[in-house]
């Protein structure tokens, strides 16, 4: 419970120690596994500790999810094209999530419906779309995209396809698959009328 230098850690390096526990314990036990005694004891601290950070199991994998994405952005360079950035970023989306990732989403389902809450609302606690909306603001930059037909249903689109992809075949996209999804689906939608 103490930090290396002899002194009670406080504050961030606590909760640092903490979300690198709770990772480890992820990555060793699954979130079924999971328990805030584990976390705790491996974190160097008490279970009380935890509880008056987060609620529960699933708000600290939360915000243990949110630093881990945090920690491997993905950056799309601005390589002249919606058509390259954005099969790009679907390539990472996709890549970043493997099997195990998938299972725990599906792992914390009954927690999130216990809360009250649901994979949306995960997904904005963890995932900024930072790099997404930088896609598409350079694309609307260049004229690729009319921004009167970017709805925030069609904008979500892209990523949408990608997510139900992967939840319904646990494996990531073909390259056949980031195609279909940037030149047949998402370009005709949003592409600027000819003329």
């Amino acid at each position: 419970m103490t930090a290396q230098n002899g002194g009670r850690r406080r504050g961030v390096a606590l909760e640092e120690a903490i979300l690198d526990a709770a990772w480890a314990e992820l990555a060793e036990s699954g979130y079924a596994g999971l328990t805030l005694e584990n976390v705790a004891r491996r974190a160097g601290t008490s279970r009380p500790v935890l509880h008056r950070r987060w609620a529960g199991r699933l708000a600290l994998v939360t915000a243990a999810l949110a630093r881990q994405f945090a920690r491997d952005t993905i950056v799309i360079p601005d390589l002249g094209s919606l058509r390259e950035e954005l099969s790009l970023l679907l390539r990472f989306m996709s890549d970043r999530s493997r099997g195990d990732g998938l299972q725990l989403v599906f792992d914390m389902q009954r927690d999130l419906a216990a809360e009250r809450s649901s994979f949306a609302d995960l997904h904005a606690c963890i995932v900024d779309g930072h790099q997404f909306r930088a896609v598409l603001a350079r694309a609307v930059e260049r004229g690729e995209i009319d921004p009167t037909r970017l709805t925030p249903r069609i904008a979500a689109l892209p990523l949408d396809l990608v997510r139900h992809e992967l939840l319904m075949t646990f494996a990531p996209l073909s390259d056949t698959a980031i195609r279909e999804i940037v030149e047949d689906v998402f370009l005709p939608l949003v592409s600027p009328s000819p003329g």
